[in-house]
């Protein structure tokens, strides 16, 4: 187990002032199964008014406000969390079960693609091969390491906007294509499928008590008779380097920071994220 001190500063700075500004954030994390949230906070300068709560999917938001003229926000979201190997616990199901009508009809949503998930036919063509003659957990497996294959990791190499298919035309793209591309592709061949957002621990061998800049990062889980965490840009099961934010079908539906405002017309973003591992 090991026990993550996340530091997450996203500052937005205007041309000029601003009138008015309404946001939402999926910036905090829950406690669940392999994930135990010790402490958090979520701070906002300036704001008039919040109100938390969960959404659709489960994932924890919260909805800001700020009403008085401002040339900047900042938003600090900190959290401690105790994260552990996810373990395998019931016995996954075969593809009589998954293709049963039952099972369709209850995950309907993660079998269906969105525009940013949806996969070229050449992606479902590589997704039935490598998944041919196996049980659906490692055929889910093994989609994910054949994507990964054929996709270069590159930073900057697209947007949050990017879709999926851009990304393979490509060969490249972050950690958010190479999770949509996997969703696509897994959804395809019939394995229910979602994308996830939160933070990655960037070095396995960093000591305790050593800061490091950590990333803000995408995975994904499939269900084959259990949701099952798989990290398809490092290759590896998600585990204790892995802390969870939200779940949704894309990124559209986990997007840490969503907003509108009145004021200046352009704005400048940075954001810094910053991983201690204190256990």
């Amino acid at each position: 187990m090991a026990r993550l001190r996340v530091v997450h500063t996203s500052t937005f700075r205007y041309a000029g002032p601003v009138a008015a500004s309404y946001n939402e954030a999926r910036m905090t994390p829950l406690s669940q199964v392999g994930q135990t949230v010790v402490e958090t906070r979520l701070e906002v300068k300036p704001h008039t008014w919040w109100h938390e709560y969960r959404d659709y999917w489960g994932s924890a938001v919260t909805a800001f406000e700020v009403l008085a003229p401002h040339e900047s926000l900042v938003i600090t979201a900190e959290h401690l969390v105790d994260v552990a190997e996810r373990l395998p616990g019931r016995a996954p199901v075969g593809w009589d079960v998954l293709r049963g009508s039952e099972l369709r009809d209850r995950l309907a949503e993660f079998l269906a693609d969105t525009p940013t998930t949806e996969p070229p036919d050449e992606v479902v063509a590589l997704a039935h091969e490598a998944a041919d003659g196996l049980e659906p957990a490692q055929a889910a497996e093994a989609v994910c390491r054949a994507l990964r294959d054929r996709v270069d990791y590159i930073p900057g190499a697209t947007t949050v906007h990017t879709p999926a298919t851009e990304a393979w035309a490509a060969g490249a793209g972050v950690c958010q294509d190479i999770a949509h591309l996997a969703v696509g592709a897994l959804r395809g061949i019939g394995i229910p499928a979602r994308y996830v957002s939160g933070y990655l621990h960037p070095r396995f061998d960093a000591p305790v008590g050593e800061t490091v800049s950590g990333e803000s990062h995408a995975w994904v889980e499939w269900w084959t008779g259990e949701w099952t965490a798989y990290d398809p840009t490092n290759r590896v099961p998600v585990g204790e380097h892995h802390v969870v934010l939200a779940r949704g079908r894309s990124y559209d539906d986990v997007a840490p920071l969503r907003g509108i405002y009145a004021g200046a017309g352009t704005q400048e973003l940075a954001v810094e994220v910053r991983i201690t591992r204190e256990a």
